[in-house]
């Protein structure tokens, strides 16, 4: 209940009781205590629906891992699916035990005193003195889609104790940090502090950059570090394949459903990012929010499914509709309009979609030729887009947005601030300063953390183990289909050395002998 309804309340009940016989004081009295009455009561129930709306926020943030889980499933290969869906589900397990006991410390500790900046949060570990629950649930939500994304990308190929330690240590320490310097009150870059950087701080309103571009970038260092797949762009010999293997993944059902979940799960990541649904223009905030995600996944679908389309037609003279280009590009559009969702109108919206679209098709072919082995496409998805979306913002962020959600529209997007006739480029610039801050404080740490696992020995599957399937190494599953083509392989080579082997006695200088090894990286 607003102040202005409880003010008419007070006055309505007045007047109706100033002809009674009670004294002015104890009317006085009485309606003062049937105000704080109605207070009471209206700011138990914000608080309540306040509640429910991160509950429901959260949930919708965590049902994104089962996105995750089907997307990664459908990507590989049929002898390492158990392990890629076990690795999903540690990722959630593994990011819970670590936000709880030092990772939201690290993030919001401390947050109440927002006139002091700090590099990282020193209180509230394993959640003493925190009261609410529920904003620690809805950011663990967050910590654990970070770690979620290099899933994928190390998929067929990384052993598990190196990904246990890397969950770990990703949403313990490393997000953290990004978390808090963008987040909280008392963050360096934060828009939210009472002295933001260049008077307008960092503006990532749900989390390309905190979020997205922690994941991506984390998951380019591990996959350069941990090589591609066998057979990917080598032959058994180490020879360079003229043309890269592709290794589609077994089920694009798995994969359809898995975008679908998760263009689901991203309501909940950009709308719940309001944290309330009671106050002034909330509504507004929450609307547009809503309305952006769903233009840009959708314009960013459409650019991609396009774009690749005319790519193919004048390679091989005849277009293709991929369906993977228009899941990942779908993706790509959600990811880079995390950061401004709430901050640029509905037709901004559509042009950081188009763009994000071709972005990821650029991304991936670039890829492919220096050689990285990306599984299911993460880096030119999260990564490469979470800079664009951080990007965008300090283009097209409006003013009454701006002032809307963080009470400050000084600083405004390059383009409206050339509208304006100012040409001020301070967000653009703060923008660009969070990005190369997040890039190079995940650089420093996670770039030592691989090395030291690959240096152990922890980091890569052993090559049979690979080769038979991380499934059968780590997990006994046995594909029975994958046994009967070993099998056939065997048959067929045992047949084909025993006509050899005829061949030989009548012209005994032949005595070559050729095994078969392309069937290694279908397998």
């Amino acid at each position: 209940m607003s102040s202005s309804v409880r003010t008419s309340l007070y006055e309505a009940c007045k007047s109706t009781q100033s002809n009674s016989t009670f004294s002015n004081s104890t009317l006085d009295d009485a309606l003062s205590r049937q105000e704080q009455i109605f207070r009471c009561i209206s700011e138990s129930n914000a608080d309540s629906i306040d509640t429910f709306f991160l509950i429901y926020a959260s949930s919708l943030v965590f049902f994104m891992q089962a996105g995750f889980a089907m997307l990664c499933a459908g990507s590989v290969r049929k002898k390492n699916v158990t392990n890629t869906m076990l690795k999903n589900l540690l990722d959630a397990c593994g990011a819970a035990l670590g936000f709880y006991s030092v990772g939201y410390a690290f993030a919001y500790g401390g947050s109440e005193d927002a006139g002091k900046k700090t590099f990282i949060g020193m209180s509230n570990f394993f959640l003493q003195d925190v009261d609410n629950y529920m904003f620690w649930l809805f950011q663990f939500a967050f910590a654990a889609t970070s770690a979620t994304i290099v899933a994928g990308t190390l998929a067929e190929r990384c052993q598990m104790k190196a990904y246990l330690c890397y969950s770990i240590a990703l949403t313990g320490f490393v997000y953290p940090v990004v978390a808090h310097s963008i987040w909280s009150q008392q963050g360096f870059l934060s828009a939210t502090a009472q002295d933001p950087l260049w008077g307008t701080g960092f503006i990532d309103f749900a989390g390309s950059t905190v979020v997205h571009l922690t994941g991506g970038f984390t998951a380019l260092i591990a996959t350069y570090l941990l090589g591609p797949r066998r057979g990917r762009f080598y032959d058994a010999k180490g020879k360079q394949l003229e043309v890269p293997n592709p290794m589609p993944g077994h089920s694009a059902a798995l994969q359809m459903l898995g975008s679908f979940i998760l263009w689901f799960g991203w309501y909940g990541f950009n709308v719940g990012s309001a944290i309330t649904i009671i106050g002034p223009n909330q509504d507004k905030i929450i609307s547009t929010s809503a309305v952006n995600t769903t233009l840009s996944a959708a314009s960013s679908c459409f650019s991609a499914l396009l774009a690749n389309y005319v790519i193919v037609e004048r390679q091989s003279g005849e277009g293709e509709f991929s369906l993977l280009a228009a899941m990942n590009g779908c993706l790509s559009g959600l990811v880079a309009i995390t950061g401004g969702c709430a901050v640029i109108a509905p037709w901004a919206a559509i042009i950081v979609g188009l763009f994000a679209g071709l972005l990821y098709l650029f991304t991936s072919k670039v890829l492919v030729r220096v050689r990285i082995d990306d599984a299911v496409e993460a880096i030119p998805v999260h990564m490469t887009n979470g800079i664009w979306g951080s990007f965008a913002v300090g283009l097209f962020a409006t003013p009454s947005e701006l002032q809307l959600i963080y009470g400050k529209a000084n600083h405004v997007g390059l383009f409206y601030s050339w509208h304006q006739g100012s040409g001020d480029g301070t967000l653009l610039g703060v923008q660009c300063l969070g990005i190369l801050f997040v890039v190079g404080w995940v650089f420093c740490l996670m770039s030592p953390f691989f090395l030291f696992l690959n240096y152990k020995g922890w980091f890569r599957a052993d090559v049979l183990n690979e080769i038979a399937g991380l499934d059968l190494s780590y997990h006994d599953g046995v594909d029975m289909e994958l046994v009967t083509q070993i099998r056939n392989q065997r048959k067929n080579l045992h047949v084909n050395n025993r006509n050899r082997f005829s061949s030989n006695s009548a012209c005994p200088h032949h005595t070559a002998t050729h095994v078969d090894t392309s069937t290694d990286a279908s397998l």
